[in-house]
């Protein structure tokens, strides 16, 4: 059996540390410290000898088709994420610290894809804000995180996975927070937004209507509209957005119904 050829990239930060990552790849199937098991990506915890504790992100093995896609006409999703975190650093914009990317291939396709990353303690995500209405300063984070994502919009980056789970929240000692973009391999930079697609890019964050309201709130004081105008945009980008969310899981569902049926 050929063996696949092996692609790493070692951010600057962590090159005399190449080999004990490779490591950590190689042996990626042992690693029994799961930060998220999932159907397509799972992500592990490992502590480095420096004691700087990592996350792996291994993603799924693409389909047939896709593993030529990355091959030939897009970038992996590993070297994504590498190439995004330092992009947004550049801007400005947390993220965890890119550690590497390693990705495994034949000479026309893609196989396994990783990504590593400093792993971020952070008390909450903007899920956990959703679903704890009486979590302490929550109207305060909820603002500074529509200021967060006024911001990203104002830098011209589109977070195409601007979705509960994808911002780290970190309280700070002198009570500010700072927020944290994970899952950053869907990502756009140098885009012009127009107040529609700031307010489409917001409707993947919740479906409490109180909180659309004061995310509208917040958001039309930073673009200088009216509150109300907002607030009507960004609470149908949000029913539209819901609609095709479940429209396609529907899809899905019947779909694999009718594989395992047989008929």
């Amino acid at each position: 059996m050929t063996q696949p050829r092996i692609t790493k990239v070692i951010h600057p930060l962590y090159h005399n540390l190449e080999q004990e990552l490779t490591n950590l790849i190689e042996n990626y199937s042992t690693q029994s410290t799961y930060l998220f098991k999932g159907s397509r990506n799972t992500i592990k915890l490992a502590t480095l000898s420096t004691g700087q504790r990592v996350a792996i992100k291994s993603f799924k093995i693409p389909n047939a088709i896709n593993k030529r896609v990355y091959k030939w006409l897009r970038k992996p999703k590993g070297q994504r994420s590498f190439e995004h975190a330092e992009k947004l650093k550049e801007l400005g914009v947390a993220s965890p610290q890119a550690v590497a990317y390693f990705e495994y291939s034949t000479a026309t396709t893609i196989q396994n894809t990783y990504y590593i990353s400093e792993f971020v303690e952070a008390e909450i995500t903007y899920r956990d804000l959703i679903t704890q209405k009486n979590y302490p300063n929550r109207a305060l984070i909820l603002e500074e995180f529509v200021l967060f994502s006024y911001g990203l919009h104002e830098k011209g980056i589109k977070f195409l996975d601007h979705s509960p789970g994808n911002t780290l929240i970190q309280k700070q000692k002198e009570g500010t927070f700072v927020f944290y973009l994970v899952d950053i391999n869907r990502m756009k930079f140098n885009q012009t937004m127009s107040f529609s697609e700031r307010m489409k890019n917001l409707a993947h964050l919740t479906t409490n209507i109180q909180d659309i309201e004061k995310m509208a709130e917040h958001y039309a004081r930073l673009i200088g509209k009216n509150s109300k105008e907002v607030f009507i945009r960004l609470w149908l980008e949000t029913i539209k957005f819901q609609f095709r969310f479940y429209k396609k899981k529907d899809i899905k569902f019947k779909m694999k119904r009718f594989l395992l049926s047989g008929e």
